[in-house]
């Protein structure tokens, strides 16, 4: 063979592997709660299916979010206990804390987890993926992955998000906290803790902090903490932070940030609505300031332009009632699409995609309404449907009316620490159908499933008032309101 004929046939060989594609049935990219779940019901459905990850399989949920969060909330659960314990006749209870124990066992927890997963997808016989996907210049949707290309007449987006940073030339300084996901990282319980941010994660992390010990600030821009909830659980949580010790620095936000030899200084502004100025503070000796200020689409290097799919303001994927993208064969679902952040809502919206891309159900969409919600706070949250204000825009205030409650658990009967727990129904209607219910305060977490079923199938007042109670419990407080 002349050395002519060789290059030409080296060539031929590196264009064809060039040009090759491996073809699925559904290229689902992101490794997380929605993309999985999809991608495994499709499997069961008979797709050729792949899952492409950068990452830890988990997404978000697993590794830095819902799992390891919920298990550093039950630590600070067994803080406020210990707090009670000789109110309960336990004496001599104290004892020391050491987080690098819980750190050690949540991260082992963690990785168990993703081993799960892969072998899920294992025996779902799912092709795995190990990379980054890009978008290629190709007439059909094609994503290339550490040099390989990959195409399916149905692309599932499920990229999720991830921490809104603030940049050095907003704050200077800024670069010397962490968000979300560094907190999961830290080695000790800091000493000194300075949380930005008024939403649900700003509002647990500042709570774990807290209770286990941490000398704790909370930085908000305006009066009260989480407040696209409603107005009960916005301003009862706003007191019950500070009830607990949290410092909260209101109409408030951080203007620098520095190293010093004891630790960060963060310098604040805040402003005197009364007297229309703005003070200036300064906290000292921080060893952990964390930016808890919002979530962006996850969408960076995929090249979405290459297939016109529309994005809205803040980048997030546009998608419809059926996840499907301006991009035929392209659809999105998740935190990518910014709209109801939560893995259930994920996973439910995964297989009900795939249900109608391999099961020919057309109609098969997940109802983005009556969405069951918890904060992780202290004492924990639990809403779903729609708020009093909600209420009074789409139905008229005349056609809604309200039920509240406020009490204190029989459980802070025997102690000195006390908490209150407070209730409210939005209902709508003569026949007074419940559209909302909103509650804080021990066990809200775990009883507002039951609850959500009951909105969600369209109960009203009188459904709730025929309901006998459990008694002595918080939850009888929602079929017993007058």
């Amino acid at each position: 063979m002349t050395l002519f004929r060789y290059k030409v046939l080296l060539l031929g060989r590196t264009m064809a592997s060039i040009s090759a594609v491996t073809r699925f049935d559904f290229l689902v990219i992101g490794g997380g709660s929605g993309g999985l779940a999809g991608a495994r019901r499709a499997a069961e459905l008979g797709a050729k299916t792949a899952v492409i990850e950068g990452k830890k399989l988990g997404g978000t949920c697993v590794n830095v979010g819902c799992v390891p969060k919920k298990v550093m909330w039950n630590t600070a659960v067994h803080a406020e206990y210990l707090h009670d314990h000789e109110d309960y006749g336990f004496e001599g209870s104290h004892t020391k804390f050491n987080w690098q124990t819980i750190k050690s066992k949540r991260d082992a927890y963690v990785k168990r987890l993703n081993n799960i997963y892969q072998s899920n997808l294992d025996r779902a016989k799912i092709e795995s993926i190990h990379g980054h996907a890009v978008f290629t210049n190709d007439a059909e949707p094609t994503v290339m992955v550490n040099g390989k290309r990959y195409t399916a007449p149905h692309i599932l987006i499920a990229t999720g998000g991830r921490p809104s940073i603030v940049s050095d030339s907003e704050v200077p300084g800024a670069n010397l906290g962490i968000t979300s996901d560094g907190f999961f990282e830290l080695e000790s319980l800091p000493n000194r803790s300075v949380i930005v941010g008024a939403g649900y994660i700003a509002v647990e992390m500042a709570g774990i902090l807290s209770t286990l010990g941490s000398k704790t600030s909370l930085i908000i821009r305006h009066s009260e903490v989480l407040r696209n909830f409603d107005s009960l659980i916005s301003s009862n949580c706003t007191k019950e932070l500070q009830n607990s010790g949290i410092e909260l620095w209101k109409y408030s936000q951080v203007r620098s940030v520095k190293k010093t030899a004891t630790g960060l200084e963060v310098t604040l502004v805040t402003k005197d609505l009364e007297k229309n100025e703005e003070k200036t503070s300064t906290i000292s000796e921080v060893d952990c300031l964390l930016w808890a200020i919002g979530r962006e689409p996850n969408i960076e290097g995929l090249n979405l332009e290459k297939l016109g799919v529309k994005q809205d303001q803040r980048k997030h994927i546009v998608a419809d009632e059926f996840q499907n993208t301006s991009r035929p064969g392209i659809y999105a679902l998740g935190d990518v699409c910014g709209k109801a952040l939560l893995t259930p809502v994920a996973i439910a919206a995964g297989r009900k995609l795939a249900h109608r891309l391999f099961e020919g159900k057309q109609d098969s969409k997940l109802e983005y309404r009556n969405i069951p919600t918890v904060v992780f706070s202290h004492p924990p949250i639990g809403t779903v449907g729609l708020t009093e204000a909600e209420a009074i825009k789409a139905h008229g205030k005349e056609n809604v009316k309200i039920y509240t409650t406020a009490f204190t658990p029989m459980y802070y009967a025997m102690t000195a620490r006390k908490s209150q727990c407070v209730m409210k129904l939005v209902c709508v209607g003569r026949e007074e159908k419940v559209v909302g219910l909103h509650m804080q305060g021990p066990g809200c977490d775990e009883m507002l499933q039951g609850f959500a079923v009951a909105v969600q199938m369209g109960a009203t007042k009188a459904d709730f008032d025929r309901t006998v109670a459990i008694h002595p419990t918080s939850a009888e407080e929602l079929v017993t309101m007058r």
